[in-house]
């Protein structure tokens, strides 16, 4: 299989916040911008696959500034990074300023994942080349997020995380 670029992937979703939409404070519903970021990823992960993907799990989160009604809101997701069968998609979140149409960055989530047949079996997707400096971070990130996420399943001993040991102890 040839590499893709997270370009190829890049996934852009513009929307209004609505009322029926938004909490008593008049906020986007955090609800509302899971499944608008699930949405986008989704959409990312089979732009790369060029499969059927399912949601294998929501990594991180960080709801880090309010989303007002009225506003303009961009989910962006991208692939990070591309394993056997599974894919992290990075989602960043943007609001724009109604009046000087200034963009800032919102929230940011980390899902993964996985192409499937059409019988529901994990299949193989292509490898990811990332290009830009913070496509590589994202990239070389992954892979640590990955172990830290088997070792606290269970499904990876600490001893053969080999990232997490060259992060925390100097890969002794």
């Amino acid at each position: 299989m040839n590499a893709k670029t997270p370009s190829e992937s890049r996934t852009v979703m513009t929307d209004l916040v609505l009322p029926s939409e938004t909490n008593p404070l008049n906020n986007l519903f955090g609800g509302e911008l899971l499944a608008r970021m699930d949405r986008a990823a989704s959409i990312a992960a089979r732009r790369h696959s060029r499969r059927i993907t399912v949601t294998a799990s929501v990594n991180h989160v960080a709801f880090n500034r309010s989303v007002p009604l009225g506003s303009v809101v961009t989910v962006e997701a991208a692939l990070s990074r591309a394993f056997k069968t599974s894919m992290e998609v990075f989602i960043d979140v943007w609001i724009e300023d109604r009046f000087s149409g200034e963009r800032t960055k919102a929230n940011e989530a980390i899902y993964t994942f996985v192409a499937v047949d059409d019988t529901g079996i994990p299949t193989e997707v292509p490898p990811i080349r990332p290009e830009t400096d913070l496509e590589k971070e994202r990239y070389e990130a992954a892979l640590r997020r990955k172990q830290l996420s088997l070792v606290l399943a269970g499904k990876m001993k600490p001893h053969d995380a080999t990232e997490l040991k060259a992060l925390f102890m100097g890969g002794d």
